[in-house]
């Protein structure tokens, strides 16, 4: 009788045993699922932290800026820079790492035209990739300047207008 007695013990001891550990790995399991449950939304932040901060660069750049042409401008777009870009975007395709880039016109406000090669520079809204994204965007806004010619002779045009980048939701 003392021999069953004693099996009985041990049984009931590996069977608590793997109850507890059991119990451990499902806790395990479930502080895992919450914590990588929050990493997709870190990653969407990250994201729109990234886009904030390539808006503000972006004007700055050498492809957007206006350098010393017009002056010393900070946050100055050259006008006649991103149309020439527009031509040129799809060797720039994955250099941003950004669905879209458009430039809006602010100030003098007119009727709403986007800018192509007939119609420029009578228009206020600049295109660079033509996608339908849903996601997110940020903007900046900046001085659009280009060189306009009245008369005899050539000054800078400056206007106000937003830089705006969209950024695909991270999945």
């Amino acid at each position: 009788m003392k021999n069953k007695y004693g099996q009985i013990k041990i049984q009931q001891m590996a069977f608590m045993l793997m109850a507890v550990t059991l119990f451990f790995v499902l806790v395990g399991m479930f502080l895992l699922v919450i914590r990588f449950s929050a990493l997709k939304e870190t990653a969407s932040t990250l994201e729109e932290k990234n886009a904030m901060l390539l808006v503000t660069r972006l004007a700055e750049s050498p492809e957007f800026s206006c350098g010393k042409a017009f002056g010393a401008k900070i946050s100055c777009v050259d006008e006649d820079k991103v149309m020439n870009l527009k031509e040129q975007i799809n060797n720039y395709e994955n250099f941003w790492g950004i669905e879209n880039i458009e430039i809006r016109v602010i100030y003098p406000k007119i009727e709403e035209k986007i800018c192509g090669f007939d119609n420029y520079p009578n228009c206020n809204i600049i295109k660079l990739y033509d996608k339908e994204i849903k996601g997110f965007d940020a903007s900046n806004f900046v001085s659009l300047c280009r060189k306009e010619k009245s008369d005899s002779e050539v000054y800078d045009k400056c206007e106000l207008a937003k830089l705006m980048v969209s950024y695909k939701k991270v999945k």
